[in-house]
Formats: structure tokens, sequence, C-alpha cells
């Protein structure tokens, strides 16, 4: 039997969205007062099994008219004035440093440069995808009874019979990578794709409109998750950026835009402000704030990385482009403190996980949380591949996420030519995407496009 489209998340404004507005709120510094009762009273609606669910006009119409007053409330608290949505505003709270950088911009250290970003991201993606979803002590559960604890390798299928069972695992995602010899599809991926293909088709002055529309045009409603399905929905709706990232989306400071960032760090190798930019026209229909902010510091951290050999270095310049005193800024410097401290990696997760509920979707999900995982990783994988993505997987929350960005920050500032082939060699140079006309592409031939661009946008 077919599935309802009155069941798919995201498609109406289901419970979670009012749960996840609530803390959403908090976070932001808003006062919510009788909106909370109210939100509440909502959420309790939403989730009752009527007739249609949550789809029903009238039901819709109030929690639009909830949002929207949620929406105009004043931030207060110690953040409030320091985390502007706009670019200017962003700039205006920058660090002073070198926007432009020197170094060897030839073709052929362009090619392997931007080969092992690639197969970087498609290799920590390919390892955190099967256990996405999975609590930190369940994935350890998994890799002891398999004797293969700790993490050092791709994931096996067999799971103790009691963690099978669990709600909470993620038994039906093994199945979607084991044994495959290519990159199948996944957001993460996706997104890098989409990136590149949007640069070709509108140019280095495309805008976030066009960015709209190249996902309206070429990217399946149902393949996009939380703050880009709710976005998609506005933007069908006819609601144009920046207003598609605001309307009914509680979502708009979770990870969804930090994935995003790849494509434009790569086609701006070396120009961290040119990539910032980039990444802000592309994070703004989906996202405000720390949203914004993580993919640019993504996305500055890779122009970085194709000039700096020390990660620590690479995690801080990429913070120069995003406000100074921003709550991503400063979880990500204190992570850096932790490291520069003599903290031990799992002494450094765990303050993570004290700091983030894994249980909790918004905690899970959001920027900030799987950003100081990002930082951990590199700081402690140290410039070690291997030891990099697995730091980025094992530590849980978003894993396939994380993994590949981790993955390619470290695969730019290695090459691919000091790529380990045993992580390498299990995609035999295939990616499977659900972008149009990138459906069945080799990694090899992806990354020569994206590396001629680059080149190409390097002479104007």
């Amino acid at each position: 039997m077919a599935r309802k489209l009155s069941s798919e998340p995201w498609i109406w404004i289901h419970q979670r969205d009012v749960d996840i507005e609530l803390e959403q709120s908090a976070d932001e510094g808003k006062e919510l007062g009788k909106l909370a009762a109210e939100g509440c009273a909502l959420s309790k609606r939403l989730g009752t099994k009527e007739k249609n669910g949550p789809a029903t006009p009238e039901l819709q119409a109030a929690a639009r008219r909830w949002f929207e007053k949620t929406l105009a409330l004043r931030e207060r608290g110690s953040y409030a004035g320091q985390e502007p949505s706009d670019l200017a505003g962003i700039r205006k709270l920058r660090t002073p440093a070198p926007r432009e950088l020197d170094a060897d911009f030839s073709s052929k250290r362009l090619r392997d440069r931007i080969l092992g970003a690639w197969l970087g991201r498609c290799c920590g993606c390919y390892l955190g995808k099967p256990v996405e979803g999975a609590h930190r002590a369940d994935l350890h559960a998994v890799l002891k009874h398999q004797r293969r604890f700790p993490l050092a390798g791709y994931f096996r299928p067999g799971v103790p019979r009691a963690l099978a069972k669990k709600k909470s695992w993620p038994w039906e995602a093994f199945p979607s990578t084991h044994g495959k010899r290519y990159m199948p599809e996944d957001d993460d991926t996706n997104y890098t794709t989409i990136g590149l293909a949007v640069v070709k088709e509108y140019g280095r002055d495309f805008t976030p409109e066009d960015v709209a529309h190249f996902w309206l045009k070429n990217v399946p409603y149902l393949h996009t998750c939380t703050a880009e399905r709710v976005a998609y929905r506005n933007l069908a709706a006819g609601v144009l950026p920046p207003e598609s990232a605001t309307l009914a989306n509680p979502y708009r400071e979770w990870i969804g835009a930090q994935i995003r960032a790849d494509g434009f760090g790569y086609l701006a190798a070396g120009r961290p402000e040119l990539a910032a930019d980039f990444a802000w026209r592309d994070a703004s229909i989906s996202h405000v704030k720390n949203g914004i902010y993580g993919e640019m510091w993504v996305a500055a951290m890779l122009a970085w990385a194709y000039v700096l050999e020390d990660p620590r270095a690479v995690v801080l310049a990429g913070l120069n482009e995003v406000p100074l005193r921003s709550r991503l800024a400063d979880a990500v410097r204190n992570i850096v403190q932790l490291h520069d401290r003599g903290w031990t990696a799992e002494a450094a997760v765990a303050e993570v996980h004290r700091r983030w509920d894994e249980k909790s979707s918004h905690h899970w999900c959001h920027t900030i949380s799987n950003a100081e995982v990002v930082a951990m990783a590199l700081l402690w994988g140290n410039g070690d591949f291997g030891r990099t993505i697995c730091l980025a997987v094992d530590a849980a929350f978003d894993t396939d996420c994380n993994g590949a960005t981790a993955g390619s920050v470290l695969g730019m500032m290695l090459g691919a030519r000091r790529m380990p082939e045993r992580w390498t060699s299990q995609l035999r140079d295939r990616l499977h995407t659900g972008v149009a006309g990138y459906y069945d592409v080799s990694i090899s031939g992806i990354a020569r496009d994206t590396a001629e661009l680059a080149g190409k946008l390097r002479k104007g």
C-alpha cells in the first residue's frame, strides 16, 4: 500500500516541527511567554490521530500563524546582535585576515588536491553512512561484538540480537554501503555535486535565487531533509530567499547547510572569502545565523586547506569568515583550546556529549554540535586520514556528515596522491547521486570537471 502524502515528514507542518521550534527559539534567546503554552497545545493537536493527520487546512493554518509569531519575537541574550544572517552584517563582525592566498594553482596541483577532497568526502561519508543515527554506546557495542574496536575500517554487518531489536539502532542502514563497490547516493555528496553544477550553469555571480531554481529543476523533493525540505516547500509555494529559510522552518540552524559547503570550497581553493561568499549564497535559502556560518566555515576551511599543512591552522583560519563572537566560533575555539591543553580525543568527545544530548534530534542534528565533532576529528587526527574520519564517525552524532566533511578537508590538504588506497579502493572510482545529469559518474571525472572550473574562475 502506498504511503499517504500527509504522513510524509516535512511536507506538512508536523508535531516535531513545533517541538523543535520551541527549542530553537530558546537557543536564540527568545522569550516565548504565552506562545510556549500555545506551542505545546498545538503540538498535541498535530500529534493526534485525526482524519488526514496534521494535514487539515485549519490545523496547518493555525500552525503557520504560530510560527509567524515566534519568528517575529525579538532575540535576547549575550549573542543578540552578534549573529546576523545577511552577508554585509557577517562581514562587519569578522576577524581581519588574508582573503586571497598565494600558492601553486597549476592545473596539475588543482586536479590532485580537488580529487583528494572528493575522495576524502566520499570515503568519510561511506564510513559513517551505515551508522547514521546510532548512539555512541551502541556503535561501540557493535565494534566490540565484531572484535574490531576501536573503529579502524569500514563497517561490516553483524549486530548483537538485543541491539538489532532496539529502535535506536539503524539496522536497515547496513546494506546501504556494505559490499557496494561505489559511493551510494547520499545527501552529503548530492550537495557537493549541486555546488559544482550551480556554478557551472549560472557562473561565478550566481544568486540565492539561482540555487533555488536549480533545486526545483534538478533535485527531487523527497531527496531533501529537514531545513532543505522546508525551504523547498516554501520555494515551491513562491516564497523566495531569504524568507524561504525562515517560514515555518525550525531546522534553520541544523547541519543541512554545513554539508553543502564543499563544492564551493573546491571551486574557490586558495580564496577563503570567495568560498564563504559562495557558501552564504547557497545557505541563505534554507538557514540563518549559525546554520549559515557552518557552511561558510567549512567552505573557507577547504579554501585554506589547499595552502596550509596544519589541521589546527585550517580549523582556525576557516573561522575568519564568520562572526567572531558567534556561538559556532566560540564552540570551535573551545575545542581547539581543549586540544592545546593536552586533552585526549576521548575526553574531548565526552565533553561534546556532555554539552549536547545525542538522543535529542535538535542536538544530534545541530550545526554547532557537529562542527565541534569535525574540529575534534581534524585536530586529533593530526593529518592521518584514517584516524581523522574514524574519529569523526566514532563520536556519533551525524556520522556520515561529519565523516564526509572531515575527510573532505583532509583530502584537500593531502591531495589524491597521498590518499591511502585502503580507504579509496572500496569506491572503485564511482559515485551515484540523485542530481539530474549526475546519476552515475566517476569520482575522478567529476573532480576533473571541478578542477577545470576552479581554474577558469581564477582566470576571471
